[in-house]
């Protein structure tokens, strides 16, 4: 019989919890909500306003346990337990002995079991302590006030490591999940273990470039040992020396004509693999040879904010990303890398891994990688006061170590950022605008803590101390700086400020910026009954976390459009402004290129049915503002951007390609029946990674009662249209569209919805009535246009029925 070297854990465990049915079980990895709900014993709680039913099961303690076996033959040498993504205090024992306490989500944990182990029947618990409880120990410990953050109805999530957001935020629910979401083995140590594999790149003057691999290698004795090193079929043999403890063994590839890795939209994302074995244990990194700087030299402005990679300056257009799903048992790798994928379908270059949320598993960066998605890797720390006692801290380091090395070999990190609003957040609480020195030094010490550990984990890692932040020690509140380092800029939405407000800053990088919408009637349809379809409904105020969020959406439209007819067309116009409040910030943003290097929408995606900031529906559809983003996002495009004054519009061609492009647009004025009639013409060529001014379009040009369009092409391929409007959509008379459809259903499943206008439709957009993609939505047509548009359903079986909305449909009744 061979030997066993190793037991996957994962599987059905039973669970437990004080006066719960005892034939409880949990799937592992998974979470106690998703196996609770899976069993009965509490309703969906995305479901209505089940999230209040739910809440006691933070409040208990949740025992997990499972049994193994071990033949008398297995017991020699070593053995310990592989843990990582322990979610999060928790006490685990092998034969009811305790052989590690856990307090970190964002840890690995590899505890010796060797003296606990039976021939025969072994049983393993692991008790999830409840994280209301846990926290509240830790808040007692504190020697001054640590308040948590506003966003939190459930308190202390700010003491312990794990999640921010899994004690709700204003757009997430508020469940404060428990679970094992990692790795779950029982593991023999042979000779020796690889404990981190670090890939470091040395660029050399005639383009060769080193590759520095650095694996470090756990033992528990003396001994001697081959570690065999390949990349990409070059293989290398080491024989290897190691002593009790860590020893790092290092081997030098040299690759003389490396193919590089570029961010999508600039070049190929080449990968190179590197794989290290050893006797009983093998690791491999994927590796992608690039060149990153962050450029912060002083201007007439104040200081840049721009990537360069390569060689080349990046223009960053992206979105925030926050966890894929409130409960970890509900997502998936192929649901999320469908979520990463719609961001480079939308022309998205960069995610931010928003620090309130969680560091990834290592599949996510490699999809990151192969998808060309540059990614800003916040630290887990977020909106928040946090303790700076030492056991926090070492406890904070020993995290910052372990996750640099596991992920900064990963092509796709380009920044590592020491946390989100930290410095804004001693604002916000009385205790720390009273003694804002005393909480600014605790601060301090974390954010140096996190910097130094990083850079001793790796010392070529690119680090920015906060978000926003203007630049290293500086801890002024940067949320709307415009002249140095990245901004947060805020004011449109929770200052309600018009859209145009936009327009009055100049950032140099803005790394959160958003404006809300519902999420889609499909979704809603799904999470409550007809009769709570009202904005002011408690179910639908229930799936709206932001204070004063659906007052702040209704007061938009009374802004800016005549009011929607109904509840489902007013889900529709939300979206639609969300994606006009959108383009605004990024058309008028991109325009000042090189000033303004980058562009992060907040959010991508949702966690959970919600009205929020996102451009992707929790699941995955396409809001209305994704898909104006895959054209406000593309490399090449026109903009209009009228003069402060009113009396012109500029029209700014924008160029993110590395080479001179031309561009021949025709200008229309469209009336409300949608005629169009020539205005003028202009052709131009752009400089390479750059914005210039087309023409200016006078604005007395365009008759009362019509607006500006256009039409461009440009020398690379690529075409686009637009329009303008001086003034409010409501101030428009449109009159009736004329749109009608006739849809086909294709071999494949597809389904083919071909359009025609009889007059003037704006914002378009098709719903369905299932899960799926449209190849086009949210666009134009004036009179006598038609346009073809596929849409594929997620289940190719299903059927599918499709709503048509445009502007004029949905105020007005019929």
């Amino acid at each position: 019989m061979p030997e066993t070297t190793q037991i996957d854990l994962g599987g059905v465990w039973s669970l437990a919890s004080e006066g719960q049915s005892p034939d409880l079980s949990i799937t592992i990895p998974g979470d106690v909500h998703s196996a609770l709900q899976a069993q009965g014993v509490i309703p969906d709680p995305y479901f209505g306003k089940n999230e209040a039913a739910v809440q006691w099961v933070a409040h208990q303690d949740w025992k997990l346990t499972r049994t193994f076996q071990l033949d008398i033959a297995d017991l020699a040498g070593s053995w310990y337990l592989d843990l990582d993504f322990v979610d999060t205090v928790a006490t685990i024992r092998v034969n009811g002995e305790m052989v590690l306490e856990c307090d970190n989500c964002f840890r690995r944990y590899r505890p010796d079991v060797s003296h606990f182990l039976l021939a025969g029947e072994n049983t393993l618990d692991v008790i999830l302590h409840s994280p209301v409880r846990a926290g509240k120990a830790v808040y007692d410990r504190q020697p001054f006030e640590i308040p948590w953050s506003r966003n939190c109805p459930i308190p202390y999530g700010n003491m312990l490591r794990k999640p921010a957001c899994d004690f709700g935020w204003d757009w997430n629910i508020a469940l404060a999940p428990s679970g094992l979401y990692g790795t779950v083995k029982l593991r023999k140590l042979d000779l020796a273990r690889i404990e981190h594999v670090l890939v470091k790149q040395m660029h050399r003057p005639n383009g060769s470039v080193e590759l520095d691999v650095a694996v470090t290698l756990f033992s528990m004795d003396p001994c001697v040992l081959p570690v065999d090193f390949e990349l990409d079929g070059e293989k290398v043999r080491v024989q290897c020396g190691a002593n009790a403890g860590e020893t790092v063994v290092h081997q030098v590839f040299e690759i003389e004509r490396p193919r590089l890795w570029w961010p999508a939209g600039s070049g190929e994302q080449a990968l190179y693999n590197v794989d290290v074995t050893i006797p009983g244990d093998h690791a491999r990194r994927q590796v992608g040879i690039r060149t990153v700087e962050l450029l912060t030299d002083k201007d007439e402005a104040g200081s840049r904010f721009a990537f360069r990679v390569n060689g080349r300056e990046i223009f960053c257009k992206g979105a925030n990303w926050i966890p894929a799903d409130a409960l970890f048992s509900r997502t998936s790798p192929e649901k999320t890398e469908a979520l990463l994928q719609s961001a480079v379908d939308a022309n998205m270059n960069m995610i931010r891994i928003w620090g309130g949320g969680t560091y990834e598993q290592d599949w996510f960066y490699d999809a990151c990688d192969r998808l060309g998605l540059m990614v800003w890797q916040d630290f887990m720390f977020a909106c928040n006061l946090y303790p700076s006692l030492p056991d926090y801290l070492d406890n904070v380091a020993v995290e910052v170590d372990y996750q640099v090395r596991r992920l900064s070999h990963h092509a796709s990190i380009v920044v590592w950022c020491g946390d989100n609003e930290l410095v804004g957040a001693l604002n916000w609480y009385e205790c720390s605008k009273k003694d804002r020195d005393r909480y600014l030094v605790s601060y301090d010490r974390l954010n140096r803590t996190i910097e130094v550990a990083a850079r001793k984990a790796n010392s070529d890692v690119l680090w920015w101390p906060s978000s926003p932040s203007c630049g290293y020690l500086n801890f002024g509140d940067a949320w709307h700086a415009d002249g140095s380092g990245d901004m947060h800029f805020w004011s449109v939405w929770h200052e309600n400020e018009s859209f145009d407000h936009y327009r009055t800053v100049k950032p140099r990088f803005c790394s959160e910026f958003g404006f809300q919408s519902y999420t889609s009637n499909l979704l809603v349809d799904g999470f409550s009954d007809k009769k709570d379809q009202n904005i002011a409904s408690p179910v639908m105020e229930v799936h709206q976390k932001n204070v004063g969020g659906n007052e702040r959406i209704a007061g938009t439209m009374f802004r800016y459009f005549r009011f929607p007819k109904d509840f489902p067309n007013f889900v529709y116009l939300s979206q639609i402004q969300q994606g006009l409040a959108i383009k605004t910030a990024v058309e008028y943003w991109r325009s000042l290129k090189p000033h303004c290097m980058g562009t992060i929408i907040w959010q991508l995606n949702d966690t959970w049915p919600v009205a929020s900031w996102a451009s992707l529906d929790y699941g995955g559809n396409w809001k209305a503002m994704h898909y104006q983003a895959r054209r406000f996002f593309e490399p090449v495009n026109i903009f209009a951007i009228p003069s402060p004054d009113g009396s012109a519009i500029d029209m700014a061609m924008v160029n993110d390609r590395a080479t001179l492009t031309e561009v021949t647009a025709e200008f229309f004025t469209v009336s409300m029946d949608g005629r169009r009639t020539p205005l003028t013409s202009a052709r131009g060529t752009c400089r390479p990674d750059a914005s210039s001014t087309l023409i200016s379009i006078p604005a007395d040009s365009i008759p009362d009662g019509s607006l500006l369009a256009w039409f461009f092409t440009a020398s690379d391929g690529s075409s686009g249209r637009g329009h303008h409007v001086t003034g409010t959509y409501k101030q428009l008379e449109l009159e009736p569209s004329g749109l009608s459809a006739r849809t086909t259903r294709r071999a494949d499943g597809s389904y083919e919805i071909a359009l025609s206008s009889k007059g003037l439709a704006l914002f378009v957009m098709i719903e369905a009535s299932i899960e799926g993609r449209f190849s086009d939505n949210v666009f134009d047509l004036t009179a006598g246009e038609s346009q073809t548009i596929t849409f594929v359903p997620a289940d190719s079986a299903a059927e599918a029925e499709f709503t048509i909305r445009d502007l004029y449909s949905c105020q007005t009744a019929d």
